[in-house]
Order: C-alpha cells, then sequence, then structure tokens
C-alpha cells in the first residue's frame, strides 16, 4: 500500500519538516518511517538498536532523499528521553509518532515485577514525556502532529495481558482527551489501536498469533486517519474483532478476551 500525492502534500504541508518516530527498527514504526520519508519528511529515528537505525538510515536516504538522523535510546529510562529532545533541538518537527512499547503475557503474578514495571515505563512514562514536550511546543506554534499507539485490548480488561491492556487503554484515554485540549490550538492527536500484527512484539510478549495483519496493511489507514478522527481501528481485521465485540457488554468483552488471550498464550 502507498499514500495518495494528495494525501503525501497534505501530511507535509500541514506537520513538515521534521518527524520523529520512536519504535522506528520493526513493526509499525518501521512500516511509518518508510511511509512517511516517502512522503518527504524528515526524521528522527528511535530505537534501541543502534545497527537496524543505521542500516534503515541508510535505506531511506537512498531511496527517499531526506534527512535522517538516529537516535539509539531506551524510551524506558529517563536519559533516554533526554537524548530524542536533545537530537531534536532547532529543528522544525511537526509530527511525534510514538511507536515504541512491548507486551508481556501470562498469569501476572508469575511475570517479573521488573519487566512488568519497565513496560509501564515505556509504554506510558516515556509517551507521556514526550508528549507533553512535543505538545508544548506545537501548541505554541499552532501546528503539529501527534499519533499514540493504542490497542484493541485498551478498550476492555484482557487476563494474561492485564498490565500490557492497561498500559494500552492509558494511552487511548490520553489520546481522546488531548484530541480535544489541543484541537483549538490547530495540534492533531491519533489514537492508533490495531490488532495483532506481524513483529517482534509476538516473540517478545511470549504470544502465538495465528491471525495478524502485516505492518503494511496498518500504516496507510493511520497517517490517514491523523487530523480526521479521534482513534483509528488501521485494517479489515482490527475492525471486525473491535466491531464484533462492540455490543457486548464489558464484562462479557473480559471473558471473551481472556479465552482469546488464553489461547495466545496456552493459558
Amino acid at each position: 500500500m502507498k499514500l495518495s500525492i494528495s494525501e503525501k502534500n497534505r501530511l507535509i504541508s500541514k506537520y513538515g519538516d521534521w518527524a520523529i518516530v520512536t519504535g522506528a527498527s520493526s513493526g509499525i514504526g518501521l512500516e511509518l518511517s518508510k511511509q512517511l520519508a516517502n512522503a518527504g519528511f524528515n526524521l528522527i529515528l528511535v530505537a534501541r538498536n543502534i545497527d537496524n537505525l543505521k542500516k534503515i538510515k541508510e535505506q531511506l536516504e537512498d531511496t527517499a532523499n531526506v534527512m535522517v538522523m538516529i537516535v539509539a535510546a531506551d524510551m524506558g529510562e529517563q536519559n533516554g528521553i533526554n537524548k530524542i529532545i536533545d537530537a531534536s533541538s532547532g529543528l522544525n518537527i511537526g509530527l511525534l509518532i510514538a511507536s515504541a512499547g512491548y507486551g508481556t503475557s501470562g498469569n501476572f503474578i508469575d511475570n517479573s515485577i521488573f519487566e512488568e514495571v519497565n513496560m509501564l515505563k515505556v509504554n506510558c512514562e516515556g509517551l507521556l514525556v514526550l508528549t507533553h514536550y512535543f505538545g508544548q511546543q506545537f501548541v505554541h506554534k499552532k501546528r503539529g502532529g501527534i499519533i499514540l499507539m493504542s490497542s484493541m485490548v485498551a478498550f476492555q480488561g484482557t487476563p494474561f495481558a492485564s498490565n500490557y491492556a492497561a498500559t494500552k487503554a492509558y494511552v487511548q484515554t490520553l489520546a481522546e482527551g488531548l484530541r480535544q485540549e489541543f484541537k483549538p490550538y490547530g495540534v492533531d492527536v491519533l489514537a492508533a489501536a490495531p490488532g495483532p500484527v506481524q513483529s517482534g512484539f509476538g516473540q517478545r510478549a511470549n504470544m502465538t498469533m495465528s491471525m495478524s495483519l502485516t505492518p503494511a496493511q496498518v500504516g496507510i489507514p493511520i497517517l490517514k486517519a491523523l487530523g480526521k478522527s479521534t482513534t483509528v481501528l488501521p485494517g479489515l481485521l482490527t475492525k471486525f474483532l473491535v466491531y464484533s465485540l462492540r455490543m457486548a457488554p464489558r464484562n462479557m468483552k473480559v471473558k471473551i478476551m481472556q479465552k482469546v488471550m488464553g489461547g495466545m498464550t496456552g493459558h
């Protein structure tokens, strides 16, 4: 899938010149980085793996003729957040995509509390700090866009991924509130809530996902929805999974997700 010329022009005129993408070395973050480069955005790409970032930088600069800066940073550490902010100094940042994040699964009490707290820092605290910092800049300029990575599990409790779903519920609620707060200042906020996506996420979260979307199937719908919606459910599979649960009472949704996640995690 590719962005249309008119959509590329809309994005670059409204949010250019520079975009920051966290979690840019794989999955949705990498796909969004490619699409933005093809639309003419200069990029600050953030991930932990510097070698992967170097390869992506070289590829994008060669194929899209844009400037790419790379920042090897852990979103769960304050030092990592500071690196991102320092790298953006003096640049006309118009778009923030907070795509970095990971999940845990299984019985909550059996999991490492270090991993659970670190996930909270990456998925919520790091995202919050960057959103606050660049939100202030965008509101001051009366121009900008922010995409926060939610999930289809954000809309109800999800047994066997309870803390992960809770982090995404936080992101979803934050994006919904900020969309209304920032709207009068010409700043757009979008919650992107995909279903299962083929990436390194499932392996790290110890989940087996028999049905999943490719990053290419969700990247374009996310970018097209920015400035037009509060929440986007990218991909037909995501829409099917979310809409099929929509009419069920919340306690029933939780029980359904218990079966779904139990199948993915062997519980």
